[in-house]
Protein backbone atom coordinates (compact mmCIF):
# COMPACT_ATOMS: atom_id res chain seq x y z
CA UNK A 1 0.00 0.00 0.00
CA UNK A 2 3.03 2.31 0.66
CA UNK A 3 4.54 1.75 -2.39
CA UNK A 4 1.07 2.43 -4.16
CA UNK A 5 0.89 5.46 -2.01
CA UNK A 6 4.13 6.63 -2.86
CA UNK A 7 3.82 6.28 -6.75
CA UNK A 8 0.37 8.41 -6.56
CA UNK A 9 2.25 11.26 -4.85
CA UNK A 10 4.60 11.64 -7.61
CA UNK A 11 2.25 13.14 -9.73
CA UNK A 12 1.89 16.35 -9.06
CA UNK A 13 -1.61 18.73 -10.42
CA UNK A 14 0.82 20.35 -12.93
CA UNK A 15 2.02 16.53 -14.02
CA UNK A 16 -1.61 15.82 -14.81
CA UNK A 17 -2.85 18.43 -16.80
CA UNK A 18 0.01 18.50 -18.70
CA UNK A 19 -0.14 14.65 -19.71
CA UNK A 20 -3.95 15.52 -20.20
CA UNK A 21 -3.52 18.10 -22.46
CA UNK A 22 -0.77 16.62 -24.05
CA UNK A 23 -2.50 12.99 -25.05
CA UNK A 24 -5.18 15.10 -25.86
CA UNK A 25 -2.78 17.31 -28.50
CA UNK A 26 -0.66 14.19 -30.23
CA UNK A 27 -3.25 11.26 -29.37
CA UNK A 28 0.12 9.34 -28.65
CA UNK A 29 1.46 8.63 -25.24
CA UNK A 30 4.75 7.29 -26.31
CA UNK A 31 5.19 11.29 -28.01
CA UNK A 32 3.85 12.62 -24.34
CA UNK A 33 6.35 10.25 -22.95
CA UNK A 34 9.37 11.30 -24.96
CA UNK A 35 8.14 15.01 -25.14
CA UNK A 36 7.16 16.30 -21.74
CA UNK A 37 9.54 16.67 -19.02
CA UNK A 38 7.50 15.95 -15.94
CA UNK A 39 8.37 17.18 -12.26
CA UNK A 40 9.70 13.15 -11.96
CA UNK A 41 11.58 10.91 -14.16
CA UNK A 42 8.55 8.61 -14.80
CA UNK A 43 8.82 6.11 -17.23
CA UNK A 44 7.00 5.30 -20.12
CA UNK A 45 4.68 2.72 -18.14
CA UNK A 46 4.41 5.03 -15.17
CA UNK A 47 3.18 7.49 -17.93
CA UNK A 48 0.82 5.08 -19.62
CA UNK A 49 -0.46 3.44 -16.16
CA UNK A 50 -1.01 6.86 -14.75
CA UNK A 51 -3.36 7.84 -18.01
CA UNK A 52 -4.94 5.03 -18.02
CA UNK A 53 -5.99 5.84 -14.54
CA UNK A 54 -7.27 9.07 -14.61
CA UNK A 55 -9.92 7.55 -17.45
CA UNK A 56 -11.15 4.44 -15.39
CA UNK A 57 -10.05 4.81 -12.33
CA UNK A 58 -12.11 7.32 -10.20
CA UNK A 59 -10.67 6.94 -6.92
CA UNK A 60 -7.51 8.68 -8.86
CA UNK A 61 -9.37 10.91 -11.43
CA UNK A 62 -12.17 12.58 -8.92
CA UNK A 63 -8.84 14.28 -6.27
CA UNK A 64 -6.33 14.65 -9.35
CA UNK A 65 -9.30 17.00 -11.38
CA UNK A 66 -9.75 18.53 -7.93
CA UNK A 67 -6.64 19.40 -7.48
CA UNK A 68 -6.08 21.05 -11.13
CA UNK A 69 -8.99 23.24 -10.60
CA UNK A 70 -7.09 24.36 -7.46
CA UNK A 71 -4.34 25.54 -9.51
CA UNK A 72 -3.36 28.87 -10.08
CA UNK A 73 -4.51 30.69 -13.22
CA UNK A 74 -0.98 31.37 -14.34
CA UNK A 75 0.30 28.16 -13.42
CA UNK A 76 -2.43 27.17 -15.95
CA UNK A 77 -1.72 29.59 -18.27
CA UNK A 78 2.26 28.62 -18.64
CA UNK A 79 1.48 24.70 -18.84
CA UNK A 80 -1.06 25.31 -21.43
CA UNK A 81 1.52 27.41 -23.29
CA UNK A 82 4.02 24.13 -23.44
CA UNK A 83 1.39 21.67 -24.30
CA UNK A 84 3.18 19.33 -27.11
CA UNK A 85 2.22 20.93 -30.32
CA UNK A 86 -0.56 18.76 -32.76
CA UNK A 87 0.32 17.69 -36.71
CA UNK A 88 -2.22 19.78 -38.08
CA UNK A 89 -0.22 22.55 -36.06
CA UNK A 90 3.22 21.66 -37.28
CA UNK A 91 1.96 21.40 -40.33
CA UNK A 92 0.50 25.23 -41.20
CA UNK A 93 3.78 25.75 -38.89
CA UNK A 94 6.32 23.92 -41.51
CA UNK A 95 4.42 25.44 -44.55
CA UNK A 96 6.13 29.07 -43.60
CA UNK A 97 8.77 29.12 -45.77
CA UNK A 98 12.03 29.19 -44.37
CA UNK A 99 13.13 32.68 -44.99
CA UNK A 100 9.94 34.55 -44.42
CA UNK A 101 9.76 34.04 -40.50
CA UNK A 102 7.99 36.71 -38.48
CA UNK A 103 5.67 37.57 -35.76
CA UNK A 104 3.58 39.91 -38.09
CA UNK A 105 3.45 36.33 -40.21
CA UNK A 106 2.94 33.82 -37.46
CA UNK A 107 -0.05 36.15 -36.14
CA UNK A 108 -1.52 36.20 -39.43
CA UNK A 109 -1.32 32.71 -39.43
CA UNK A 110 -2.68 32.41 -35.80
CA UNK A 111 -5.91 34.71 -36.88
CA UNK A 112 -6.79 32.74 -39.89
CA UNK A 113 -6.64 29.10 -38.61
CA UNK A 114 -7.76 29.87 -34.67
CA UNK A 115 -9.43 26.31 -34.82
CA UNK A 116 -6.73 24.28 -35.30
CA UNK A 117 -4.49 25.70 -32.37
CA UNK A 118 -5.02 26.02 -29.09
CA UNK A 119 -6.19 29.25 -27.86
CA UNK A 120 -2.59 29.80 -25.45
CA UNK A 121 -0.60 29.88 -28.56
CA UNK A 122 0.93 33.16 -29.30
CA UNK A 123 2.89 34.30 -32.21
CA UNK A 124 5.99 34.28 -30.10
CA UNK A 125 5.51 30.67 -29.25
CA UNK A 126 4.98 29.91 -32.96
CA UNK A 127 8.19 32.12 -33.50
CA UNK A 128 9.93 29.72 -31.36
CA UNK A 129 8.73 26.62 -32.85
CA UNK A 130 9.69 26.87 -36.43
CA UNK A 131 12.65 28.08 -35.69
CA UNK A 132 13.39 24.71 -34.03
CA UNK A 133 11.77 22.79 -36.86
CA UNK A 134 14.18 24.92 -39.37
CA UNK A 135 17.17 24.46 -37.24
CA UNK A 136 16.20 20.73 -37.97
CA UNK A 137 15.28 20.93 -42.11
CA UNK A 138 11.63 20.06 -40.98
CA UNK A 139 10.14 22.95 -43.28
CA UNK A 140 7.52 22.06 -46.08
CA UNK A 141 10.02 24.16 -48.49
CA UNK A 142 13.60 22.05 -47.06
CA UNK A 143 12.03 18.77 -46.68
CA UNK A 144 11.05 19.59 -50.75
CA UNK A 145 14.08 20.21 -51.82
CA UNK A 146 15.73 17.20 -49.85
CA UNK A 147 13.45 14.98 -51.10
CA UNK A 148 15.15 11.95 -53.06
CA UNK A 149 13.35 10.27 -55.91
CA UNK A 150 11.49 6.96 -54.75
CA UNK A 151 13.65 5.07 -57.47
CA UNK A 152 16.78 5.85 -56.10
CA UNK A 153 16.21 4.68 -52.21
CA UNK A 154 17.49 1.22 -51.79
CA UNK A 155 15.12 -1.45 -50.41
CA UNK A 156 15.77 -3.31 -47.43
CA UNK A 157 16.72 -6.53 -49.54
CA UNK A 158 19.41 -4.45 -51.17
CA UNK A 159 20.70 -2.99 -48.02
CA UNK A 160 20.88 -6.56 -46.93
CA UNK A 161 22.54 -8.37 -49.89
CA UNK A 162 24.96 -5.17 -50.14
CA UNK A 163 25.86 -5.91 -46.17
CA UNK A 164 26.06 -9.51 -46.36
CA UNK A 165 28.75 -9.30 -49.76
CA UNK A 166 30.55 -6.28 -48.87
CA UNK A 167 30.74 -6.68 -44.94
CA UNK A 168 29.71 -9.95 -43.40
CA UNK A 169 31.96 -12.20 -45.75
CA UNK A 170 35.53 -9.42 -45.63
CA UNK A 171 37.69 -11.47 -43.49
CA UNK A 172 39.69 -9.06 -42.59
CA UNK A 173 36.80 -7.77 -40.42
CA UNK A 174 37.63 -7.31 -36.60
CA UNK A 175 35.84 -9.27 -33.89
CA UNK A 176 34.07 -5.51 -33.27
CA UNK A 177 32.90 -4.64 -36.76
CA UNK A 178 32.27 -8.69 -36.86
CA UNK A 179 29.35 -8.09 -34.74
CA UNK A 180 28.43 -4.92 -35.26
CA UNK A 181 27.54 -6.07 -38.53
CA UNK A 182 25.79 -9.07 -37.23
CA UNK A 183 23.24 -7.43 -35.51
CA UNK A 184 22.54 -4.50 -38.25
CA UNK A 185 21.82 -7.82 -40.38
CA UNK A 186 19.78 -9.00 -37.20
CA UNK A 187 17.91 -5.50 -37.25
CA UNK A 188 17.46 -5.58 -41.17
CA UNK A 189 15.85 -9.24 -41.33
CA UNK A 190 13.27 -8.11 -38.33
CA UNK A 191 12.51 -5.23 -40.28
CA UNK A 192 11.73 -7.40 -43.47
CA UNK A 193 9.51 -9.81 -41.54
CA UNK A 194 7.08 -7.13 -40.04
CA UNK A 195 6.93 -5.76 -43.56
CA UNK A 196 5.92 -9.10 -45.02
CA UNK A 197 3.40 -9.24 -42.19
CA UNK A 198 1.89 -6.01 -43.14
CA UNK A 199 -0.54 -7.61 -45.49
CA UNK A 200 -1.84 -10.22 -43.03
CA UNK A 201 -3.53 -7.52 -40.84
CA UNK A 202 -6.97 -8.47 -40.43
CA UNK A 203 -8.06 -5.44 -38.44
CA UNK A 204 -6.96 -1.89 -38.90
CA UNK A 205 -6.85 0.55 -35.45
CA UNK A 206 -7.82 4.10 -35.56
CA UNK A 207 -8.28 6.76 -33.21
CA UNK A 208 -11.07 7.39 -32.16
CA UNK A 209 -11.51 11.43 -32.20
CA UNK A 210 -15.35 12.35 -31.92
CA UNK A 211 -18.48 10.70 -30.90
CA UNK A 212 -19.99 10.55 -34.28
CA UNK A 213 -20.72 6.85 -35.77
CA UNK A 214 -17.39 5.67 -38.34
CA UNK A 215 -16.99 6.19 -41.53
CA UNK A 216 -17.40 2.42 -43.45
CA UNK A 217 -15.63 1.75 -46.05
CA UNK A 218 -16.42 -1.24 -48.59
CA UNK A 219 -13.91 -3.80 -46.68
CA UNK A 220 -15.19 -2.95 -42.84
CA UNK A 221 -17.77 -5.35 -41.74
CA UNK A 222 -17.99 -4.14 -38.31
CA UNK A 223 -16.40 -1.77 -36.32
CA UNK A 224 -15.55 -2.30 -32.30
CA UNK A 225 -15.48 1.02 -30.77
CA UNK A 226 -13.25 2.13 -27.41
CA UNK A 227 -12.96 5.30 -25.77
CA UNK A 228 -9.32 5.60 -27.10
CA UNK A 229 -9.18 3.53 -30.29
CA UNK A 230 -11.68 1.73 -32.96
CA UNK A 231 -10.84 -1.69 -34.32
CA UNK A 232 -11.69 -2.10 -37.80
CA UNK A 233 -13.23 -5.62 -38.15
CA UNK A 234 -12.40 -6.66 -41.89
CA UNK A 235 -12.05 -10.50 -41.68
CA UNK A 236 -15.26 -12.69 -41.10
CA UNK A 237 -13.34 -14.12 -38.09
CA UNK A 238 -10.58 -12.39 -35.71
CA UNK A 239 -9.04 -13.20 -32.49
CA UNK A 240 -8.91 -10.88 -29.47
CA UNK A 241 -7.30 -10.14 -25.98
CA UNK A 242 -3.68 -8.86 -25.30
CA UNK A 243 -0.80 -9.26 -27.74
CA UNK A 244 2.43 -10.62 -26.30
CA UNK A 245 6.22 -11.28 -27.87
CA UNK A 246 5.01 -14.97 -28.46
CA UNK A 247 0.89 -14.30 -28.68
CA UNK A 248 -0.43 -12.42 -31.55
CA UNK A 249 -4.02 -11.61 -31.72
CA UNK A 250 -5.76 -9.55 -34.58
CA UNK A 251 -7.57 -6.72 -31.87
CA UNK A 252 -5.22 -6.05 -29.23
CA UNK A 253 -7.06 -4.37 -25.79
CA UNK A 254 -3.61 -3.24 -24.71
CA UNK A 255 -4.39 -0.31 -27.03
CA UNK A 256 -7.33 0.74 -25.39
CA UNK A 257 -6.59 0.82 -22.16
CA UNK A 258 -5.20 -1.56 -19.40
CA UNK A 259 -5.57 -4.62 -19.97
CA UNK A 260 -3.91 -7.09 -18.00
CA UNK A 261 -6.45 -8.55 -16.55
CA UNK A 262 -7.21 -9.57 -19.86
CA UNK A 263 -6.25 -13.47 -21.46
CA UNK A 264 -3.46 -13.33 -24.11
CA UNK A 265 -6.36 -15.29 -26.06
CA UNK A 266 -9.62 -14.03 -25.03
CA UNK A 267 -11.57 -15.06 -27.66
CA UNK A 268 -12.83 -14.57 -31.11
CA UNK A 269 -15.58 -12.85 -33.13
CA UNK A 270 -17.00 -14.72 -36.10
CA UNK A 271 -19.14 -14.05 -38.71
CA UNK A 272 -21.33 -16.99 -40.38
CA UNK A 273 -22.43 -17.12 -43.67
CA UNK A 274 -26.47 -15.07 -42.65
CA UNK A 275 -24.28 -12.32 -41.86
CA UNK A 276 -24.86 -12.68 -38.19
CA UNK A 277 -21.88 -12.13 -35.76
CA UNK A 278 -21.58 -14.29 -32.74
CA UNK A 279 -18.53 -13.50 -30.07
CA UNK A 280 -17.16 -16.93 -28.48
CA UNK A 281 -14.87 -16.76 -25.11
CA UNK A 282 -12.09 -18.39 -24.48
CA UNK A 283 -10.94 -17.67 -21.40
CA UNK A 284 -11.62 -18.06 -17.46
CA UNK A 285 -12.43 -14.82 -17.24
CA UNK A 286 -16.15 -13.72 -18.07
CA UNK A 287 -17.31 -11.10 -20.68
CA UNK A 288 -20.46 -9.57 -20.89
CA UNK A 289 -22.68 -8.76 -23.55
CA UNK A 290 -25.04 -6.10 -23.31
CA UNK A 291 -25.11 -6.51 -19.56
CA UNK A 292 -25.13 -10.64 -19.46
CA UNK A 293 -22.39 -13.13 -18.81
CA UNK A 294 -20.51 -15.07 -22.27
CA UNK A 295 -18.77 -18.16 -20.30
CA UNK A 296 -15.54 -19.67 -21.29
CA UNK A 297 -16.36 -22.10 -24.04
CA UNK A 298 -19.87 -19.95 -24.73
CA UNK A 299 -21.12 -17.96 -27.61
CA UNK A 300 -23.26 -14.48 -27.65
CA UNK A 301 -24.78 -12.90 -30.82
CA UNK A 302 -23.52 -9.62 -31.66
CA UNK A 303 -26.28 -6.88 -32.57
CA UNK A 304 -25.62 -3.63 -34.00
CA UNK A 305 -24.74 -1.38 -31.07
CA UNK A 306 -24.02 -4.12 -28.71
CA UNK A 307 -22.43 -3.47 -25.75
CA UNK A 308 -19.25 -5.42 -24.93
CA UNK A 309 -17.27 -5.25 -21.24
CA UNK A 310 -13.94 -6.92 -20.12
CA UNK A 311 -12.37 -6.26 -17.08
CA UNK A 312 -12.66 -2.12 -16.55
CA UNK A 313 -12.45 -1.98 -20.67
CA UNK A 314 -16.25 -1.21 -22.49
CA UNK A 315 -16.40 -1.41 -26.52
CA UNK A 316 -19.45 -0.91 -28.99
CA UNK A 317 -19.98 -2.90 -31.53
CA UNK A 318 -21.12 -1.41 -34.49
CA UNK A 319 -22.13 -3.63 -37.94
CA UNK A 320 -21.26 -2.00 -41.09
CA UNK A 321 -25.03 -2.92 -42.66
CA UNK A 322 -24.34 -1.57 -45.97
CA UNK A 323 -21.45 -4.36 -46.65
CA UNK A 324 -22.53 -7.04 -44.92
CA UNK A 325 -26.11 -6.48 -47.29
CA UNK A 326 -23.58 -6.46 -50.13
CA UNK A 327 -22.24 -9.69 -49.11
CA UNK A 328 -26.01 -11.55 -48.99
CA UNK A 329 -26.56 -10.41 -52.30
CA UNK A 330 -23.85 -12.00 -53.55
CA UNK A 331 -24.23 -14.76 -52.19
CA UNK A 332 -27.72 -15.09 -53.36
CA UNK A 333 -26.67 -14.64 -56.90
Amino acid sequence: QSHVTKDVSRWKPTDDLMLVLSVQQTNSIETVYRGVKFSSPFSLREVQERWYSLLYDASVSKPAVFAIKQLNTDIISQIRAKVLFSEEEEKLIASVPFDKGSLEVFQALLDSNASVFLPSRTAKILYMHWSLMKQYNLLKDQTAQQQIAVESLLTFSDAEEMFEDSDLQDPKDSVLEEETAGVNRKHLQEIKHYENEVPKWQVLVDLVTGVSLPDFDSKTLAVLRGRIVRYLIQSREVTFGRSAKDNTVDIDFALEGPAWKISRRQGVIKMDNNGEFYLINEAKKPIFVDGKPVLNGTKYKLNNNSVIEIAVLRFIFIVNQEAIAALKNKSTV
